[in-house]
């Protein structure tokens, strides 16, 4: 079977880091359909200055956060598992109590009923208690945190390199194999 993987955008600021992986998911030939909220396509807008149907090069179905008769609703559609990039503290915190008020907290809540990957790119600091407790139910039910902490050992020469090299450790931790990966072994070794 053909992986395909959903990806949620929320409305946290780093619209940057959805971007790049959904090009990388492209190169890699991932089948993908993404599901964005209205504030996520606000922030799109905003910081990438790019239309939102330009999401459409990358992905084979755009949903909104308004459909939540679609497909990614129900647990007998095959995905293969789900990267929320970035996620907000209220996407969250809807999915640590299991709150499914739109597709795409329905859409994880089913991901993990069904057990399977379901990645929370975090993007909010400093942390209060809340989130760090949110953090915890939503590990305790299957998700990973990955929060938005770029590493720097690659020496990134621009912000291109940068969100480039996390968006492909998202990419290795759920088992493929993206381009130009740098990793600390072969940098050690150079």
């Amino acid at each position: 079977m053909k992986k395909k993987f959903l990806v949620g955008i929320t409305g946290a600021s780093g619209a940057i880091y959805a971007y790049y992986f959904l090009k990388e998911l492209k190169i890699l030939k991932i089948s993908t359909e993404v599901i964005i909220t209205k504030a996520g396509e606000l922030v799109w807008n905003y910081e990438l200055e790019k239309p939102i149907d330009e999401i459409l090069n990358f992905t084979e179905k755009l949903y909104k956060e308004d459909e939540v008769s679609a497909p990614p609703a129900s647990g007998s559609n095959e995905y293969s598992g789900m990267v929320i990039i970035p996620c907000t503290m209220g996407t969250l915190s809807a999915i640590a109590c299991g709150s499914a008020r739109n597709l795409l907290q329905r859409s994880a809540d089913v991901i993990l009923k069904e057990r399977k990957p379901l990645i929370l790119v975090i993007r909010e600091t400093p942390l209060n208690l809340i989130h760090i407790k949110n953090m915890e139910l939503c590990t305790q039910a299957g998700a990973v945190i990955f929060p938005a902490m770029p590493g720097f050992y690659h020496k990134p020469k621009n912000l291109e390199e940068l969100i480039s090299q996390f968006v492909k450790r998202i990419l290795q931790f759920l088992g493929f194999n993206p381009k130009n990966l740098k990793t600390w072994q072969k940098l050690n070794s150079e």
